[in-house]
Order: C-alpha cells, then structure tokens, then sequence
C-alpha cells in the first residue's frame, strides 16, 4: 500500500472538506482516516489516504492539493507516510 498523510490548516470557511475529497475521489485516491477540528475559527484536519489505484502521480497530487489550498485560503501539505513516521519517531 502506498500510503500518504495530508494535513489541511486555515480559517475555517465552507466546503474545505468537499472540496479536497472531490479531488481525491476523481483521483481514484482511498480515504482510509480523517479526523478534524475546528477551535476558534480555524480549520485543522489530517487525513490518511491510499494512492495504490491512484491515476496521479503523488507529486502530481501534492501540487494540485497546493493549488486548491490556496484557492480555499487554507495551507495543504501532503507527504508520503513513511517520511511522516521517520520524522515523528520518539
């Protein structure tokens, strides 16, 4: 499995996650976790999607999440889960 982390951070506004997850299902791209908050106005959620059946390429995907991040007003980073473990290991 090809698993990647995508975070999205910014103020809260309507259809965030609408929006992210249209792109990822046009992608053939599995959400397999998501969580979210709000807390005072400001939108945080991570989730952990397979890009195994995916028709983009994961830098195709990063960038193309960069661009619907900035037309959202948010910040979307996505990164490969085995970069995210190396770089949260304890």
């Amino acid at each position: 499995m090809e698993k990647v982390i995508i975070t999205v951070v910014g103020r809260d506004t309507v259809g965030i996650i609408a929006r992210v997850c249209t792109y990822l299902s046009d992608k053939h791209v599995n959400v397999e976790d998501i969580s979210q908050t709000i807390v005072q106005g400001y939108f945080n959620m991570m989730m952990i999607v397979n890009i195994a059946k995916s028709t983009a390429s994961f830098a195709d995907m990063s960038a193309e999440m960069d661009k619907i991040g900035d037309e959202l007003g948010v910040k979307i980073h996505c990164q490969r889960e085995e970069i995210f473990d190396r770089m949260h290991r304890i």
